[in-house]
């Protein structure tokens, strides 16, 4: 050493690599920690109408932030009349009603209309400030192969000018893979995710209508990645289409029934979902409440809330 405090020492070739490799690893290493330390979805909660079946709204809005909430979506009949109620009182009144409550609409569920049919209700989401329609994709239904996939592309097309009138008024059009209809297994939904590159058209996964195997639905949500814009928190358990005993019944909600929505959840995270998640069920008959009271059903829907609370991802040591 010469004295000199200020020199920089010079390293040789050897030394050179071996502090780059190791560099490197460190980088590497980092990566996966924190990769490993992901945080878990942050899971934005809304509060579909129809759970109350028929419930004014005036009852259910002030519900909304008692089950962590902070959104409504409005659902017609069968299934609910709230959409039929902002009609009979007024938008104006029912947005002051929305902003009594701090309650924001999030959703205008329209199975009803269809997907062709809307140009009429983006207005309503537009002046109302709900920024998503959820409706179904209609048929037809039962393809496979090619066949399918070309059928997804027709559609994907035919949606085209909808999606962009859905944009100009801040609206994204979401398609739910309901049963019967084009978008209703795995390979559709794959096909959609890979086909619809239009922006404000995506697709809300309801698990229900899917195999229920949650490393398969898992999957989806990572295969959708950023076409996932809303997530229905329900499973099949023993279906919706028959009377059952109310216990069975709802077995369709998270943590009553068999599915573990754990991979599910760590999957929404891995693609940094954002969106809107609702707990859900359908009730025998339609258009009645899931239980008897409200106070029921908002107490079954916190419930659910737990339970998925329960099954976020932790985050891991390195």
């Amino acid at each position: 050493m010469n004295g000199n405090l200020h020199e920089t020492p010079v390293l040789s070739r050897r030394a050179f690599i071996r502090a780059a490799v190791a560099g490197s690893a460190a980088a590497i290493g980092g990566a996966a920690f924190l990769a490993a330390r992901r945080p878990a979805p942050e899971l934005r909660y809304i509060l579909a109408s129809c759970l109350y079946g028929k419930t004014e709204l005036e009852k259910i809005l002030p519900q909304v932030e008692k089950t962590g909430a902070t959104h409504i979506d409005v659902w017609p009949l069968r299934h609910g009349n709230q959409r039929e109620q902002v009609e009979a009182m007024g938008h104006e009144r029912f947005a002051a009603l929305l902003e009594r409550h701090g309650v924001g609409l999030g959703i205008l569920t329209r199975y009803d209309l269809g997907p062709f049919k809307l140009a009429g209700e983006l207005d309503v989401a537009k002046k109302l400030g709900a920024t998503m329609i959820v409706t179904g994709s209609g048929g037809p239904k039962g393809l496979s192969g090619d066949d399918l996939r070309r059928a997804v592309a027709q559609f994907v097309e035919k949606m085209k000018p909808h999606a962009e009138a859905a944009g100009k008024r801040g609206v994204t059009i979401a398609i739910e893979n309901h049963s019967g209809t084009l978008l209703s297994s795995p390979d559709a939904v794959r096909h959609f995710a890979d086909l619809a590159k239009l922006e404000h058209l995506g697709l809300a996964l309801a698990p229900y209508h899917l195999p229920q195997n949650a490393a398969l639905l898992a999957g989806l949500v990572r295969h959708l990645d950023k076409k996932l814009v809303h997530f229905y928190a329900w499973q099949h358990g023993k279906g919706c289409t028959k009377k059952l005993p109310k216990a069975e019944e709802l077995e369709q909600l998270p943590g009553r029934g068999s599915l573990d929505f754990a991979p599910i959840l760590a999957a929404l995270g891995d693609i940094d979902y954002r969106g809107w998640t609702e707990i859900f069920m359908h009730p025998v008959p339609r258009g009645i409440p899931i239980l008897e009271t409200t106070a029921a059903v908002t107490a079954e829907v916190n419930r659910a809330r737990r339970y998925l609370e329960s099954r976020l991802p932790k985050p891991k040591d390195a």
